[in-house]
């Protein structure tokens, strides 16, 4: 049914709460907190550079993924008042490019290669970043490519992000399934037209706008169960 498989990066395929570890080995006692805010700006800082110009031809405000990360990073610091010296902050981002991926994400993306299916990341990351992270993961040779906004220098969820797979493959909408597990993201892809599977790990409600996603499981192994 299904030509292309795409999946999110950051959250489905890579744990970006992994930090939390390392976080509350430099900030003993707020490491989840940290954590979970770090995130929340990160993505925050998207949307403000995505919203205040939502350009056809990119953001005048858009700054690399890394580097929004990077500034999201240091305002969580000032804002929970954590000392964040230059090699904590140089340990911490080396750790976010190199995230852990998911147990069962090398085993999904073998898998769905074998079924002779297409399978790309699509994600607001940089290439960089993201290159560095699916290489210590070992995803590489099961993904045909690494999508990323950068090219239209718009963040998720702006149309022109999810118009990239079809720039970068010759397929029709209904021959993606889009892989998300940030509810956001889930919707933004089934408001473009995509068919969307919610991988929703902690059992949260769907968002109370939009339409709900095809299909929803609570891990990356279930989209197995689809194709």
């Amino acid at each position: 049914m299904y030509k292309l498989i795409a999946f999110d990066a950051y959250g489905t395929l890579f744990d970006v709460y992994s930090m939390g570890q390392l976080a509350e080995e430099f900030f003993p006692g707020h490491g989840q907190a940290f954590a979970l805010m770090w995130r929340d700006r990160q993505i925050e800082y998207t949307r403000l550079v995505t919203m205040s110009d939502p350009n056809p031809h990119g953001s005048k405000y858009y700054l690399p993924f890394w580097e929004l990360t990077i500034r999201s990073l240091r305002y969580v610091c000032k804002r929970m008042d954590l000392n964040l010296s230059a090699d904590k902050e140089r340990r911490l981002m080396d750790q976010y490019a190199k995230l852990t991926g998911f147990e069962d994400s090398l085993s999904v993306l073998k898998t769905i290669k074998q079924k002779g299916i297409s399978t790309a990341i699509l994600s607001n990351g940089s290439r960089e970043m993201l290159a560095t992270v699916v290489e210590s993961n070992g995803l590489k040779p099961y993904l045909d490519q690494v999508v990323t906004v950068e090219e239209v220098r718009l963040f998720k969820t702006a149309p022109q992000a999810y118009a990239l797979l079809q720039e970068a493959f010759p397929v029709k909408k209904e021959e993606i399934l889009f892989v998300s597990s940030n509810a956001w993201d889930a919707l933004a892809a089934k408001w473009f037209g995509f068919d969307v599977f919610w991988v929703n790990r902690l059992g949260h409600p769907f968002e109370e706008i939009g339409e709900v996603p095809n299909y929803e499981g609570n891990s990356l192994s279930k989209v197995l169960e689809v194709i």
